[in-house]
């Protein structure tokens, strides 16, 4: 009856970091540091295993002397958000027995 949660997107600043890309063509760090709430070391490693499972993509260059990293979500990020909340709904249009 409870379809199975992705681990990946289960966890709150994952999640958090898919809900703004999908709304947005790419983010920059700073930006989504500054909705999360989350520090930087964090932050880049939650980006690093989303990177990791195809879910986004990440750009590193240089805005002059400064590094920027932007992140994008991936065709698969967005599948994965889709069936993420269509498993959530799951749990929640429960019927009583």
């Amino acid at each position: 009856m409870f379809k199975s949660l992705d681990p990946l997107l289960h966890s709150q600043l994952r999640l958090a970091i898919i809900s703004l890309l999908i709304s947005v063509e790419e983010a920059d760090f700073t930006f989504i540091k500054e909705k999360t709430a989350a520090t930087a070391g964090n932050l880049s490693v939650q980006i690093d295993k989303l990177e990791k499972a195809g879910y986004i993509s990440v750009t590193k260059t240089f805005k002059g002397k400064r590094p920027l990293t932007t992140c994008k979500i991936e065709r698969v990020g967005v599948l994965a958000f889709e069936e993420y909340v269509n498993h959530l709904k799951s749990y929640i249009n429960t019927e009583k027995i």
